[in-house]
Order: C-alpha cells, then structure tokens, then sequence
C-alpha cells in the first residue's frame, strides 16, 4: 500500500454529537501551536502515555490531539487488567515496563491511578494445561518478571472461594492486579503537561498532508499543525485516521462484555483483595469489584460479534463515550463455567453489563512503529489490551523516535507484518477466530486457519496443498511436512514430539543423502539498481557488496551497532542487486531500505518483487545430477561455485531463462516469474526420478540448517551505519556469545527462548533450536556468559519443567556441501 499524494481527504468520525460537522470555534482555553516535533493523534491511554515519554525524553514540541475528550474510545470502559504475563517473549518487557510505571506514576504526577496489586492466577484443570504452565515457566525464567508454578493450595489461598474439585495447578504472577483506566490516563495526561507537552481538545482531526520534505501538515478546525512526524493512537478510529493517507489498516472493533456484580457477603467478609484469575477452560477472567465480583468472558468465534459496519460505513458520527447493548444470553454458557468454578457467583446479584468496543488485529498483536509506504508516519493501534500495553509502548515508541532505532525487537507487532493480502474478509475472519481462541490452548508451532488461503498463493499452492501440513507465512501458504502413505496426517499440535516428528527425520534423510526440492516463494525479494546502488547498499549493509555473479550473506544494522536484518545480496548485473529477506520481514527490511535511500538523497530504484517471483531450493548430493540433465550450463563443482549466480535455459520448461543461485546452505535456489513456478517444479521433479527426488518442508529445512549452524560475517567493509558502534563494542569486550549446545532429551526438544541454568542460577536462555536427525541428538544456539562459553562445558537447558544436561560443542555438527566436496576432493588427493 503507497500513501496517496497528500490529497485532503474527510475525516468521516468528526461531527459533533448533534450530527453537524465541527468547524472552527471549538474553544481550546489555550494558545495554538503551529509547529510540532511529533504530533500523537489520540488521547487514549496509550497515546496519552507516548505524549508522555516523549516529553518526559526530553522532545520538546509534543502536541497531542483529542478529537472530543481523553479516554473517549474503549480506554475508558476497559476492565484495567495488568499483568506481567504474556505468551510471547518481546511483549513481556511491555507488560513489566507499564506496571513498574504504574506503581510510581501517583507519586511522580500526584494523580492517583487506582492501582491493586492482588496477584493473578492462571488456572490449569487439565493435564495439558499443565505442560503449557511448564512451557510458560521456561519461557520466563530468564526474565526478570517474577513468576511461579503453584499447586491447588496455593491456589486456594489466593481466592479462597474457588471450587476446587477441577483445579490441579496455577501459574501465580505476584504484582498482577487492575488499575482503574481514567485515572491512569489523567495521570499521564498530567505528567505529559508536566514536561512540556501540549494536549488540545476538541481538536478533531480533518486532513493529513505530507510535504516534500518529509514533514506533515496536520489540519484541524481550529488551524493547521506543521509536524515533522506524525502518531497514529486513534483506537477503532485508526481506519478512518489511515484513509486520510491511502491506508486500510487492517483493524476491526469487537464486542467485549463483563459483568459487575453487586456486593457480596462473602467477598466484603475478606481480610484481603482476592486474586485476578483466568479460567483458561471457562475462557474468563475474574476479579475482586469493591465488594463484589467483575468477570469478562471471550466467546468462541461463532457467537462472539464483530462490528464490522463501522469497517463498511466508518465509526458513527459522535461515538465515544458510548456502548453496544449488552447480550447476556451470548456469554451464558461461559457464565455458567463461573458459577461453577466461583459458587458465590450463583447468588450474585448483576448490576451491570458493560459491552463496548476494543480492537483487533488479525493477530491479536498491536501494530507499533513506522509504517511503510509514508515518511514520518507511525502508528500504534490495534491494541485489544491497551491498558497493559499503554506505558510499555509508550516507552518503546518514544525511544525509537528519540533514537532512530527501536530499544528492542518488537518485529511481531511491526506494523508492516501485513500488506495488500490482508483484506476485509481475512481481517474479519482473524478477528473472529483470536477472540475465540484468546484462551485456548498455546502450543508450540500454533498454526491457525481462518481466512486460509490469502490471496498470496506461490504457483505450487494447488499443486502441494493435499500433500502436506501447511504453514502461513506473511500471508503466503508454505508446506512444513509432507505425507507419506501410513504417516498420521494433519495438523495435531502437542508440547512433545508429535505427528510430523518421523517424517521430518525422512525429509532430513532425503536432503542429506538424496535430493529434495522445497518451495522458497515467500522470501522477501527486492530489486535495487542506479546510479548510486552499490553506493547505497555498501552504507546500510556490515558487508562488503558481491561483484557481479556473486552472493553474499549481508547484515543491516542500528546505529548502536544491533543487527536490523540478515539479507542475501546478489549483483545481478553491474549496479543492480537482488536482496532476498526472510518472509515475515519484508516492509519492515524495505522500509529501513527505503528511508534511508531518500534521506541520503540516493539515486536508485528500489522495486518490491516479493509477489512476482517464484522461488525453489534444490539440495541434495544429487542436485547436481538433476538440474545439469535440464541445462547446457557446467553445474559441476568447478562450473558452477559457491555462492555464484547465473541466468539458465532448463530445458522442458517455458522459460527462456531463470537465476539460479548456489548458496551451499540450502543448496540451489531457482528464481523466476510466478507464473512459471509449476512448469519448473514439474521438469526437476521428472529429471530427478532416477536420483530419489522428493518434496521436503521448512521443518526439515530448520533441522538442516542449525545441523550446520551456518552464520558468516564478509571481510572489512565500508562506512556502514553501525560501524562505530561494533568498533566501541569490540574494544569493550563482550559479556555473552551465542554459543552452539547439544543435548540429550526424551519426548521433546527445543525451539528456542528456554531458560539456561548453570549451579542452580538461571545464566542465559536459547534463541533456535531443534532435532538434529543427522546426530540424534537436540541442538540449540544459546546465549551464555563468556565465562561459560568453552567448549566441552556443561550447563543445563529447560524443558517442559525439567532441565537437561547441555554441552557447548564447535559448531557445526553436519558440515555444509561444500565443505563436505572440498574436503572428499584434498582426501582423494592425499590418496
């Protein structure tokens, strides 16, 4: 999606609540600017708190924009849950940041937030609940967030008035609790003002405008803002925000009820605030009202309601303090799995159904940071838990805008996950199936299937799709395993080793002994050329650039010296590069791209070709065989090298030539247009029958590839940004180093972000890791201490509960093609 060229579009949200269109004389009681540094559109909570930090920073300028009143939208209906947990690993520096803000903001800003601090209580009533309580203790041990797995006593004494007959364990987070949303944000709002930041409203806005130098104007009725950024914070009014640009952005309001009860006997009788619990079997938290008791269930995608007119016809003129009507009858049946779980419950008295609109994105995660396609133009929406996520990302944003660089990865809530794939029915069909799924089961490897397949489908779909278990990747469907007659198919999640476990371990066999061909379509694949390429790329890339006919393995990175991207750069043809990113970092690599070849003032094209090309892998000691029987072209050892690139005739195909890389990794990788996938499949799958050709999967690729642990850095390269940062770290010496682990398990094996353990104390965590069918053994990269990074030593690693004896061992275990030709070929020579 490109920004429109600055057209002043009609904001549909902002009429007045008598249904005319606000104009001029909207009375601010204070003086308008007409410049700001960064303008946050937005006076929600978590607008309210970036307004904050940003001033807090030390940005001067700040001007935020209500449209009515702060917390108008869904802040200030919100239930005000806080918790450290989050299933993800990144969010969880979020969650801890906003709440140890909260437990300080009354005494930095002298407005009280209304923060309880009771504990929460995850409870598990089923056996598999458990294992996913032990994967979510591996997960944060290694976090500062203070998290522990308790029995039902435990529990008990948490919320005394628990039915215990199903209870068999709980995930206890101490410091969980609610804060009351108004006062949190009045709270912000007052320590925003404090630093010098300005909050306008009414200052609805009604045009966005980009200038030519990368600056906006900002219009309202009351004058025109000239800002050198903007912020997106408009909640389930980011669409309408977006459309003032040329954006969909892929948000949609949901239905959310929870039930306040009146006071209970058996509630007031208590010497202390009960536990926040979440039933994750009922689907509902609950918590401690005054007296009473406030519950909010999440129903199942069938019965919970979008309100997706307002996607169709625009938010209502007016709406803002407002709510839907409730339906209590919709949420019954979770209501009865209260009663049962809370008896007091049966004879509670409801006083009130608050229904109101939050958010969704498709998946469930908020869309934070600079978005592509419109310079100066960030966004942080979609979030369906602002009231947790408002001080952390509040924070985030901030140092990322004061900076230049985000403090740390956030890549899963990067606001250009999605792209022209994720229409209206996608988003409706997302939406539906994350709230319904908001407590089901996370296993690893979680596949989910509404809205499945995107448009983004590679030339092999229709061709693959019965014949493995496919996984979605930035919108595309790509097979992880394939089946075999007598293979237990299908998608069956487990916390251990489960269904696709054996034929994985065929398709590692295939590759390692055979040849296998694996659909690559959904790298990231970008062309750029001109005058100024070679010089563009030597600036963002640690590397020095391929010559023509050759590939290299090149890293962006931050100006403090932090990897941004991992991208393959081939120069294709003097001053025009092919880089191929991973799937899930396509915008967010181009934008980097992008910003900088505009800043610097570049003269390059730079085109986005990630739809238009196909790609396969061929690898195997065989490959060569199969593809030299479709070419003319030398594919021997000494014709065809390392990390060379050509353009080839295959024969049986319609192509009059397509790129052929040798990357060793992953063998060969073909590239060509869309439409010629198929053909080209079907000609090296004919050629291959000889050779034992079959279809291999990304799960086996990832087996593969952390056998051979391949990661290269080039020689001294130029200025590139970064530089001297990485010089300042090397002169300082490193405290950790990504260390290569083996290990012996059981039933199960890692795959990454499990705690690491050394004489009882928690000393780094895992980044990847898997099943190395090749040594029969589990593999891992870890993050250790350098005091513990010698070969041979021992440390323990995390699983499910349990810790396993880990050694650090030279990488790699398996070597890579070429090296394994190189070396046979000095063995016969010595011979």
């Amino acid at each position: 999606v490109v920004a429109s060229g600055g057209a002043k579009l009609s904001y549909l949200g902002l009429r007045s609540n008598t249904g005319g269109l606000v104009r001029g004389g909207l009375v601010l009681g204070k003086r308008w600017k007409d410049t700001a540094d960064t303008v946050v559109i937005g006076g929600g909570c978590v607008g309210v708190s970036l307004a904050y930090h940003l001033a807090k920073g030390g940005m001067k300028d700040v001007v935020l924009l209500e449209k009515s009143e702060l917390t108008a939208g869904s802040t200030w209906h919100a239930a005000g849950l806080t918790t450290y947990y989050h299933p993800g690993i990144n969010l969880k520096k979020v969650h801890y940041y906003s709440i140890k803000l909260y437990e300080s903001l009354e005494a930095e800003t002298g407005q009280a937030v209304g923060f309880h601090q009771p504990g929460s209580v995850r409870i598990a009533s089923t056996p598999v609940r458990v294992d996913e309580l032990k994967y979510q203790m591996t997960r944060t041990h290694w976090h500062p967030t203070p998290q522990f797995l308790i029995g039902p006593e435990k529990v008990q004494e948490l919320f005394p008035l628990l039915n215990m007959d199903k209870v068999i364990a709980g995930l206890y987070t101490p410091g969980d609790g609610h804060i009351d949303p108004y006062s949190l944000t009045m709270a912000l709002a007052a320590g925003a003002r404090m630093y010098g930041a300005q909050i306008y409203n009414p200052a609805p806005v009604t045009g966005l405008t980009p200038t030519s130098d990368g600056k906006w104007d900002v219009q309202t009725p009351h004058g025109t803002i000239r800002a050198n950024r903007i912020v997106n914070a408009t909640g389930f009014w980011a669409r309408e925000v977006g459309k003032l640009i040329g954006f969909e952005h892929p948000t949609i309001p949901v239905h959310h009820q929870y039930v306040v009860t009146s006071t209970l006997p058996e509630v007031k009788a208590l010497k202390r605030e009960l536990a926040v619990i979440r039933d994750l079997e009922g689907s509902y938290y609950l918590r401690q009202e005054r007296d009473g008791l406030l519950f909010g269930p999440y129903e199942k995608m069938e019965k919970m309601v979008l309100q997706d007119s307002w996607v169709r016809d625009g938010v209502p003129p007016g709406f803002g303090k407002e709510l839907f009507e409730s339906d209590l009858d919709r949420i019954m049946e979770h209501v009865e799995m209260a009663m049962e779980m809370v008896p007091v419950l049966k004879n509670a008295d409801i006083i009130n159904i608050v229904s109101g609109p939050i958010t969704y994105t498709p998946d469930l995660l908020p869309m934070v940071g600079p978005h592509h396609g419109a310079r100066n133009y960030w966004t942080a929406i979609g979030f369906g838990y602002g009231v947790i996520h408002a001080g952390g990302i509040g924070k985030f944003l901030s140092d990322w805008i004061r900076t230049g660089e985000p403090p740390y990865d956030l890549i899963e809530c990067d606001p250009n996950r999605y792209g022209k794939w994720t229409d209206v029915p996608y988003m409706c069909a997302k939406a539906r199936e994350s709230y319904g799924f908001n407590n089901v089961v996370g296993y690893p490897k979680e596949e989910r299937f509404e809205g499945r397949p995107t448009s983004r489908t590679s030339g092999l779909y229709e061709l693959l799709k019965d014949k493995a278990s496919m996984g979605f990747h930035a919108g595309w469907e790509q097979p992880h395993w394939f089946y075999k007659p007598g293979d237990d198919t299908g998608y069956k999640p487990s916390f251990h080793r489960t269904n696709w476990f054996g034929p994985v371990g065929r398709e590692c066999k295939l590759v390692m002994e055979k040849v296998g061909v694996i659909d690559l379509t959904p790298f990231g694949k970008f062309t750029v050329k001109g005058k100024d390429s070679h010089k563009l790329l030597d600036r963002l890339f640690a590397n020095t650039m391929p010559k023509v006919g050759l590939t290299n393995i090149s890293h962006m990175l931050t100006p403090t010296g932090k990897v941004y991207a991992e991208v393959t750069i081939t120069q294709l043809a003097p001053g025009e590069f092919l880089l191929i990113t991973g799937s899930g970092s396509e915008l967010h690599d181009l934008r980097w791209i992008e910003r900088e070849a505009v800043e610097g003032g570049y003269d390059v094209d730079i085109s986005n070709v990630t739809d238009d090309i196909g790609v396969l892998g061929v690898a195997g000691p065989n490959s060569r065989k199969v593809l030299q029987k479709l070419t003319d072209e030398d594919m021997s050892d000494a014709g065809f090298k390392f990390l060379h690139c050509k353009s080839i005739k295959l024969a049986g195909t319609p192509l009059r030539a397509i790129r052929i890389s040798y990357t060793g990794e992953l063998g060969w990788e073909l590239y060509m247009e869309q439409k010629n996938l198929a053909a080209v499949y079907k000609a090296i799958m004919e050629a291959g029958q000889s050779e034992g050709i079959d279809n291999f999967g990304t799960y086996a690729m990832a087996s593969l590839r952390l056998e051979k642990g391949f990661r290269g850095w080039g020689a001294e390269p130029a200025d590139f940004i970064g530089k001297a940062a990485l010089q300042e770290i090397k002169a300082k010496g490193l405290k950790r180093k990504l260390c290569y682990i083996t290990m012996d398990t059981d039933d199960i094996d890692p795959e990454g972000n499990e705690t690491v353990w050394h004489n009882g104390k928690v000393v780094g965590n895992t980044t990847s890791g898997a099943y190395s069918y090749s040594t029969q053994q589990s593999l891992a990269f870890a993050y250790l201490p350098m005091e513990l990074c010698s070969i041979g030593q021992k440390v323990e690693v995390e699983l499910l509960g349990r810790k396993y004896t880990a050694m650090v061992v030279q990488e790699p275990l398996v070597l890579t093609e070429p090296t394994r030709t190189r070396l046979q070929k000095k063995a016969k020579g010595k011979a």
